[in-house]
C-alpha cells in the first residue's frame, strides 16, 4: 500500500525454495492433524537458537483450524518477552495428496494474514493449491490478532483527513510537522516494548519459527505485495528451508525510501491517467465531462484545495487530501473504477461522501467509526526497516521530485511526509535481498500495477539469485487470478516444482 501520511513505503513479497527441487513432497502429514509436535529441525540462522513450541490447532470451521505460537520479541533474547502470533490453517482438500504447508502473506506491511487461510476458498486460490497444500496464514508481529499489536492513535481524521495537503502559510507547515512528530511520539510511547522489533528481518525469522513448529524441513511460500519483500528477506536469511516461493507484485528491494516513493507515485499517477483517459473516451462514464475528464479532475482537486465540501455525516469536510486518498484506493483495481466515476461526479456537484467512503476503505474504517491498526503498523514497520532519518528540511526538499513524478497525486506545494523523521533509529534495518541458495523464485508483475510498478517487480527478480519474472497483462495490483495462464504457471511451480522461464508472459 502507499502511505498518504508519511512517506510511501514499499510493498514487497515473501517466499522460499530449495531442499529437494526434484521431490514433490517435503513432509509427511502428522498423524494427528489437530496438533504439531515440536520438531528437532533447527536453523543456525535464527539468533539465540530459539526453539518454537508445539502448535495446538483448534478447529475454527469445517476444514479450518486456528492456533497461536509464541516467538521472541527480540531473537537475541529468546527467553525474554514474546509475541503471540495468531495462525490459521485451511487443510488440504485431498489429504492423501498433501504436499505440505503453503505459507501465505497478503502484504502491507501491517496487514494480518490469517484471513488468507481462513477464507482461502474466497481469496481465491486455484483448486490445485487447495487440494495439495495446507494454506497457512498468520498475523505478523504487531498486526491483526497477534499480540501485542501496534496501536498508535485513535483519531485518524485529525492526522489523515484534516491537514491541508498543500499548506499555504508557515503556520500550516509548522502544524504539519507537529502532527508528524505527535504521531511518531504516540507510536513510540504506546508501543515502547515492541516498536524497535517489528521490522521485516524479525518477521522473516518468525516465518522460520513457524516452519519449524510445523515440522517441515523445507516449506513453500506465496506472498503478495509487501509479502514479496518479507518472503525475499526470509529466502535470503534461510535459503536452505525454501521449497518454492512466489512473489506477486514486488517492489524494488534496492530502492531507498525516496526512490521507492517516487516509483510508487509514478505507478499510481500512470494508472490514474489511464482511468481518466478511458473516462474521457466513454460517454457513459459518470465523470465524462464532454470528453475532458482530465481537465474536470484537475479543476475539482484545485477547488477542493480551497473550498472543501460536505461528506459523510459528522465527519470533516472533504478536502483535497481526503479526495486523493480515495482516488489512490480506487487505483488498486479496476473493480473500484465505477465507484470512483460516480464519486467524482457527485463531488463536482458538491457531495463528497463517495470520495470519503473510498478514503475510509483505504484506512480500514469500521462501521462503528473505529479503525484497524494497519496504517499504524505500516508506518512503524517501514521505519524499523530503514536507517534513513530525513530532517524536516530534507523531506520538504523532496516535494519537487514527488510533484514531478506525480503532479496530480503530489500537487505542487505539498508538505513533506516526515514519515520516519521522528521515529527512533532502526536497530535492525532490513537486510540486502539476494535469495542466494534458495533456488528459483517466481516473481509476478502486472503491466499496469500502480502500487508495485512492473519496473519495480522486474528489479526484484533481478536482485534474486534465480528470480523468474512472469509478466501479466492487467491494470491492477498483483496478477494472480487475472487469467488461466498465470494460475497454471503458479500451479506448475508450487505443486510440481516446475519453474517457468524468465520473462514468461501471460497476456
Amino acid at each position: 500500500m502507499v502511505a498518504v501520511f508519511g512517506a510511501s513505503c514499499s510493498s514487497g513479497a515473501d517466499v522460499t525454495q530449495r531442499a529437494s527441487n526434484n521431490a514433490r513432497a517435503t513432509t509427511v502429514p502428522p498423524d494427528d492433524p489437530s496438533s504439531t509436535s515440536n520438531p528437532s529441525v533447527s536453523s543456525g540462522s535464527t539468533p539465540g537458537q530459539f526453539q518454537p513450541g508445539a502448535i495446538d490447532w483448534q478447529e475454527f470451521d469445517e476444514g479450518v483450524d486456528t492456533a497461536t505460537l509464541d516467538v521472541p520479541v527480540d531473537y537475541d533474547d529468546p527467553d525474554g518477552p514474546a509475541f503471540e502470533l495468531f495462525l490459521a490453517r485451511h487443510r488440504a482438500a485431498k489429504p492423501e495428496e498433501r504436499i505440505g504447508s503453503l505459507l501465505v502473506n497478503p502484504g502491507g506491511p501491517g496487514f494480518g494474514g490469517s484471513a488468507f487461510a481462513i477464507f482461502a476458498e474466497l481469496v481465491p486460490y486455484d483448486e490445485e493449491l487447495l487440494d495439495h497444500f495446507d494454506i497457512v496464514g498468520w498475523d505478523p508481529r504487531g498486526t491483526g490478532k497477534s499480540e501485542p499489536f501496534i496501536d498508535c492513535i485513535d483519531d485518524y481524521d485529525r492526522f489523515f483527513a484534516e491537514p491541508d495537503i498543500t499548506p499555504d502559510t508557515p503556520q500550516e507547515r509548522t502544524e504539519a510537522v507537529e502532527l508528524a512528530e505527535e504521531f511518531a511520539g504516540d507510536c513510540v510511547t504506546n508501543n515502547a516494548d515492541i516498536i524497535e522489533h517489528v521490522g521485516t528481518n524479525n518477521s522473516a525469522r518468525d516465518i522460520d519459527a513457524i516452519r519449524r513448529a510445523l515440522g517441515e524441513e523445507a516449506i513453500s511460500f506465496f506472498g503478495f505485495s509487501y509479502g514479496s519483500e518479507l518472503g525475499a528477506t526470509w529466502a535470503t536469511l534461510f535459503p536452505d528451508t525454501v521449497r518454492a516461493a512466489v512473489f506477486d507484485g514486488a517492489s524494488d528491494p534496492n530502492a531507498d525510501t525516496t526512490e521507492s516513493s517516487i516509483q510508487q507515485l509514478r505507478g499510481f499517477e500512470s494508472t490514474l491517467a489511464t482511468f481518466l483517459a478511458e473516462c474521457s473516451a466513454d460517454p457513459d462514464c459518470a465523470f465524462h465531462n464532454d470528453g475532458d475528464a482530465e481537465g474536470a479532475f484537475d479543476d475539482l482537486m484545485a477547488e477542493l484545495d480551497v473550498d472543501p465540501i460536505p461528506g459523510l455525516p459528522d465527519r470533516p469536510d472533504v478536502n483535497r487530501r481526503v479526495a486523493l486518498t480515495g482516488v489512490i484506493q480506487a487505483m488498486y483495481s479496476e473493480v473500484y473504477w465505477p465507484a470512483l466515476e460516480e464519486s467524482l461526479a457527485d463531488a463536482r456537484a458538491g457531495d463528497g461522501s463517495g470520495l470519503q467512503s473510498l478514503a475510509d476503505s483505504y484506512f480500514q474504517r469500521q462501521p462503528d467509526g473505529t479503525y484497524g491498526n494497519e496504517l499504524e503498523a505500516f508506518q512503524a514497520i517501514g521505519c524499523a526497516d530503514t536507517s534513513e532519518r530525513l530532517t524536516v528540511a530534507q523531506d520538504d526538499a523532496l516535494s519537487e521530485a514527488y510533484s514531478a513524478a506525480a503532479p496530480r497525486l503530489a500537487p505542487e506545494g505539498s508538505a513533506g511526509s516526515y514519515s520516519c523523521t521522528f521515529f527512533p533509529d532502526a536497530l535492525d534495518p532490513r537486510i540486502e535481498i539476494t535469495g542466494a541458495g534458495a533456488g528459483p523464485i517466481v516473481v509476478v508483475g502486472t503491466t499496469g500495477d500502480p502500487a508495485t510498478p512492473l519496473d519495480s517487480t522486474r528489479a526484484m527478480a533481478e536482485a534474486l539469485d534465480d528470480g523468474r519474472l512472469v509478466v501479466v497483462e492487467a491494470d491492477q495490483h498483483t496478477g494472480y487470478n487475472v487469467n488461466r495462464c498465470i494460475n497454471e504457471v503458479v500451479n506448475d511451480y508450487l505443486v510440481d516444482l516446475a519453474p517457468p522461464d524468465d520473462d514468461t508472459e501471460c497476456r
